[in-house]
């Protein structure tokens, strides 16, 4: 019994309890075998000091350890995301949830609002998720008791980091249009229209739903889409290289604790909302915006000083460049601060960035000799 349940009499005497009041009242003739009527209505004794000890004791962390009760139910452990691990495993033992909105917030917290802690508290859950995709929490190995619509939200939930890989691509591709002249496609046929077309639409339609589902405005939707970027290029993207090298090299992933603004004032509410602290985080979407500015420079100046200018594909490179950058305004504001000062570290790795990019395209299309001599006729 102790390796079951542990060293605690009263926890194993109230088992038979708690199976009796979970039963329904027996206050309809469709319920049998149920707790008489009026059960609720019985006085309970009062709780004596040595019951609200045992009580302490049996809630606490170390009274689970090394026994069944701590390893099959309850929390679970060892995880960044251990709420999302505890939810798995409960419901691929078979059992149910209901999900519940209260009409009072039942519970509230506290979250970072700085960028730099944002960005830390988002790599943790990212982290967290990579672990459990690595892991033999992973809602590919579930067994039938999950339901498929659980599997699924599951796998999204050790997955989403990944995208980053894609998301990161995806921002790089319209500079790399403007440094090398050509457009994202070959060639703008009706049929890539058409499919361009049917995806745009199902988009909307689903950025529309979500919208109306969470009951939040199209100011709000376009702010989390513009975070969702800017975390899933710095936080998500990182989270998966330190996913990767724990499960390859075995190195032990550590994290930065993010300070939860706490601060009651109601004038100093939000000072915490413009610090800037430099971290590795920032370099990715730095990258980002600093390759894309310089693109659009290189496609406008190469359009405008060629013989044949092909301002279809400038335009077609600007606009997703530009839809890129708009994403990332929160993050250039972000770094601005208070009063609109950027750290010196930000000119330094931008000036970096330009070099290596000037140098990098020097060594891969080298000026030609009619290029170099001056344009003479």
């Amino acid at each position: 019994m102790p390796r079951k349940f542990g060293n605690s009499t009263m926890l194993v005497d109230s088992i038979a309890v708690a199976e009796f009041q979970g039963l329904p009242l027996a206050d309809h003739p469709s319920v049998k075998n149920g707790r008489p009527p009026g059960a609720l209505l019985e006085p309970r004794p009062p709780l004596d000091a040595p019951t609200v000890a045992e009580a302490i004791a049996v809630i606490s962390c170390w009274y689970e350890d090394k026994t069944e009760w701590g390893d099959r139910i309850g929390w679970i452990y060892g995880s960044v995301t251990e709420d999302v691990v505890t939810g798995y495993r409960m419901h691929n033992r078979g059992w149910r949830s209901v999900y519940c909105i209260t009409k009072r917030d039942a519970f509230r917290g506290t979250a970072p609002i700085n960028l730099t802690d944002r960005l830390h508290q988002v790599l943790r859950w990212a982290t967290g998720s990579v672990e459990i995709f690595y892991s033999k929490n992973n809602a590919l190995l579930a067994s039938s008791r999950l339901k498929f619509l659980q599997r699924i939200a599951y796998i999204n939930v050790g997955v989403y980091p990944f995208t980053s890989i894609f998301l990161v691509v995806y921002c790089f591709l319209p500079a790399v249009s403007l440094f090398t002249g050509e457009f994202v496609v070959q060639t703008l046929n009706v049929t890539f229209l058409v499919y361009l077309l049917i995806i745009t639409i199902c988009l909307a339609l689903l950025s529309l739903l979500e919208v109306k589902w969470s009951g939040i405005s199209l100011e709000e939707y376009w702010r989390n889409e513009q975070f969702w970027v800017i975390g899933g290029t710095s936080a998500h993207l990182a989270a998966v290289i330190q996913g990767l090298l724990k499960v390859i090299a075995g190195i032990e992933i550590s994290f930065t604790l993010t300070s939860k603004s706490a601060n009651e004032d109601e004038v100093d509410a939000f000072a915490d909302l413009y610090l800037v602290k430099w971290t590795s985080l920032f370099i990715p979407p730095l990258t980002i915006l600093v390759v894309n500015i310089i693109a659009i420079f290189i496609g406008f100046s190469r359009t405008m000083y060629s013989i044949i200018p092909q301002w279809s594909k400038l335009i077609g490179g600007v606009f997703f460049s530009l839809w890129v950058l708009a994403h990332m305004y929160p993050f250039c504001k972000g770094l601005m601060g208070r009063r609109g000062r950027t750290p010196t570290i930000i000119y330094v790795w931008a000036g970096i960035v330009a070099i290596t990019l000037s140098l990098l395209w020097i060594a891969i299309s080298p000026p030609t000799n009619d290029s170099s001599s001056g344009g003479g006729v």
